[in-house]
């Protein structure tokens, strides 16, 4: 699967609107003025090239120029590189390779940990104020409810995994069992054996 100009336009005015808005982030972004970083994602036969100047950021579906870092990965780590505190955990893990200039990814990682994503920001111009902040908080509200309720199911799992553990004879019960059933074998072999003797006689 290829980025379209469509996709990577669509990425472009999203990520444009997130970091290059907001005066607060200025410095973050001089620090990539000039810097290309690729991304290689593995589900993707194309990387996405992130292109930084100080007015605005161009995402290419194709470069032919050199990159000053490139990194490779999946699609499903992507929202892992907003908290930088990650980054070298994803790397050592090998969630995440890195090559060329570490130091670009350490800083577009930084910016988009600045960068406030308020989604109602984004929906206002199609959706108007009110309803904009009406669905941001009705999204909000949904996956807090799906973070709880997945937090729930772990603990009454983690719980019901403990219980059983509990419950569960240890090796020496187990042990301990095993050789009451081979005495209990014994005494009954020996008193079928004696009332075989009484029969006889």
């Amino acid at each position: 699967m290829t980025f379209t100009p469509l996709i990577t336009a669509g990425i472009e005015t999203v990520l444009n609107r997130v970091l290059y808005r907001d005066c607060g982030l200025k410095a973050a972004r001089q620090r990539l003025a000039g810097k290309v970083l690729t991304l290689r994602l593995n589900e993707f036969s194309h990387p996405l090239v992130l292109v930084f100047s100080e007015q605005q950021l161009d995402v290419l579906g194709d470069w032919r120029g050199s990159s000053d870092c490139t990194v490779i990965t999946q699609l499903k780590t992507l929202p892992k590189l907003r908290d930088r505190q990650q980054l070298t955990r994803l790397i050592r893990s090998g969630e995440l390779e890195v090559e060329g200039d570490l130091q670009v990814v350490q800083q577009f990682s930084a910016l988009m940990d600045l960068a406030e994503l308020d989604p109602a920001e984004y929906l206002a111009p199609w959706t108007g104020d009110i309803a904009a902040q009406g669905i941001s908080q009705g999204v909000q509200r949904a996956l807090r409810f799906i973070k709880s309720e997945v937090q729930r199911r772990q603990d009454y799992l983690g719980q019901a995994i403990t219980e059983e553990w509990r419950v569960a004879p240890g090796a020496l019960e187990l042990a301990w069992f095993s050789e009451e059933i081979d005495a209990m074998e014994r005494s009954l072999d020996a008193l079928s054996t004696r009332l075989a003797q009484l029969e006889a006689k």
